[in-house]
Formats: C-alpha cells, sequence, structure tokens
C-alpha cells in the first residue's frame, strides 16, 4: 500500500469521530462535512509524518477549524431570516458520542439550539470535556490555552447549559407516545388535549430560512403556541402526513404534504409535557434526508 493510501486509511479510521466532533459544533451537515475535507488536505499537505496519536492532530485540527468556522458563521446567522436551527440527522446518519450515560441526547435539536448560545471556544471545550470524555491537558493543548483556564470555560459552560437544559432522562416510548399526541390533537383539531400536552412556557422555533413560509420569531407560552399550530397546520389538515422518523439520535416528526417533506419536527420533553417545539422547513437543510424519510 502507498503512503498515500495509508494516509488515506488513517483519515477515515477517524471520519466517524470528526464528523461526530465538527457537526456538534456547528449544527450543519454541509458545514461539517466542509470541515473534514479541509482536514483531509492539512492531513496530506502538512501533517508531519511520523505521529505518536494521527487522532490527536486531526482532533486539534478538526476543532480548530470549528471554531474558526464558528466566528465566520457569526454574522451570517445574525442575517439569517427568522431564527436558526440545526440542520437534522435521520435514521444512521446521527453520530454518536463517548459520555452516553452523561449526556445520551447530546446530539438533540433542542440541545444543539442550546449550544448555539455558547462562544466557539467554551463550545469546543465543553464538547470535547463532556460529550467526548476529552482530558484538560488534551482540551488545553488544542485551545492553546492554560489547563486552568479550560477547566473554568468548561465549567462556565456546564452551568449555562444546565441552567438553559436541565438534565432529564426522557425515554424513547415517552418520547414516541408525546409526538403521537401532539399530531393527533393537530390532526384532530383538538385545542384541549394540544393544551394539555404544551407546557404552560413552551416555545415554538420555525426554521424556514426565507426560502420557506414560517413564523420569523419565536412563539411563546402554550396558548399562543396551540393557535398558532392549529391555525397554520390545521387548515392544510385533509392532506398532511405524520410520520414518526429517528432524527439525531430521537423520535420525531416527518410532515409531508401530499407525499412531499414539508418539514422535520423535533420537540424537547420532560416527558410528560412538551417544553418546546422544533420545526426545520428550509429546503436546503431538508436535501439531505434520506429518500426513504422524504416520501
Amino acid at each position: 500500500m502507498s503512503a498515500l493510501q495509508d494516509r488515506s486509511s488513517e483519515f477515515e479510521r477517524h471520519r466517524h469521530r470528526l464528523f461526530s466532533i465538527a457537526y456538534r459544533m456547528l449544527g450543519s451537515r454541509a458545514d461539517a462535512d466542509d470541515v473534514l475535507q479541509d482536514a483531509y488536505l492539512r492531513w496530506h499537505r502538512r501533517a508531519p509524518r511520523e505521529l505518536n496519536s494521527p487522532e490527536a492532530w486531526l482532533v486539534t485540527t478538526v476543532t480548530r477549524l470549528c471554531i474558526d468556522r464558528l466566528r465566520a458563521l457569526r454574522t451570517e446567522r445574525e442575517r439569517y431570516v427568522g431564527p436558526w436551527l440545526p440542520e437534522p440527522l435521520i435514521g444512521d446518519a446521527a453520530p454518536g458520542a463517548d459520555a452516553q450515560a452523561e449526556l445520551s441526547s447530546s446530539l438533540s435539536i433542542a440541545f444543539l439550539v442550546v449550544l448555539e448560545e455558547l462562544t466557539p471556544d467554551e463550545r469546543a471545550a465543553f464538547l470535547l470535556h463532556e460529550v467526548f470524555d476529552t482530558g484538560y491537558v488534551e482540551i488545553a493543548r488544542i485551545l492553546g490555552k492554560g489547563q486552568a483556564a479550560c477547566r473554568q470555560i468548561v465549567s462556565r459552560a456546564r452551568r449555562r447549559v444546565r441552567e438553559r437544559r436541565p438534565r432529564m432522562r426522557v425515554s424513547e416510548a415517552a418520547r414516541r407516545g408525546i409526538l403521537e399526541r401532539f399530531a393527533h390533537a393537530i390532526q384532530t383539531q383538538d385545542k384541549t388535549a394540544l393544551l394539555t400536552l404544551l407546557a404552560d412556557g413552551a416555545s415554538w422555533t420555525s426554521d424556514g430560512g426565507g426560502k420557506a413560509r414560517a413564523a420569523l420569531k419565536v412563539i411563546r407560552g402554550h396558548e399562543r403556541v396551540a393557535r398558532f399550530a392549529l391555525g397554520v397546520l390545521g387548515r392544510h389538515r385533509d392532506v398532511l402526513e405524520f410520520e414518526t422518523i429517528a432524527a439525531n439520535g430521537e423520535p420525531a416528526l416527518a410532515l409531508r404534504v401530499q407525499g412531499t417533506l414539508l418539514s422535520v419536527i423535533t420537540v424537547n420533553t420532560d416527558g410528560a409535557r412538551i417544553l418546546d417545539v422544533y420545526t426545520v422547513l428550509n429546503p436546503s437543510k431538508l436535501s439531505a434526508v434520506p429518500a426513504a424519510a422524504r416520501g
């Protein structure tokens, strides 16, 4: 096997982990793929021939590229039409993590939305330590900071994440049940059932990206959310089709109109009530959804 093939094989051995990091950092399959392509080229052009740990070099390179990409994307996302949501990963496309017991929902749309409030360095340090079991010595090397500073960054990020998203373990069966009740309430126009399902402070976030009709602001309060959902979706209930699918490692709803995928809906729930609804309508973020899920 040639040196080039050796290097390519080595990169492919780590691709899954690298994509797992990049997607959680960026919330976009396209951006994550771009970062991995850049890392792949750097791996072939610049990486020393003798490395103690190719994986460490690649993780460092991908993380730093993601930090740079997040900083560049900040202005772009500020100009985004309406709320910005991560691109959903459907089915087997969802990459796993290392610390499943502690953060089993580290891939969920709800979790990634919370991460959007962190700075790029906070996001990187938090994900590496809390999700990918990376030690502070390695994080300090990756970020070019002292270990004490990295501990403070992770602690600060952890506190902010938990303030916004208290840890709760919700079974897949409970999530599916919540989604089924939600879809049934919409299809039957049962406002009472929908209000019972929604927490008092529930929110509804729609991402149309200016390419699909969607609410341009987050809707808050269970009464307003119920009114919006029943009004917007109810008028098309005769042609709406709901199907439970897997998105970002959790049950979600694929919403179709006459067989065409309109949106992917995920929820943040405590197992009894819906706390937040996230619906991705931007066709650019649905184009990578497998044909089987698109109908």
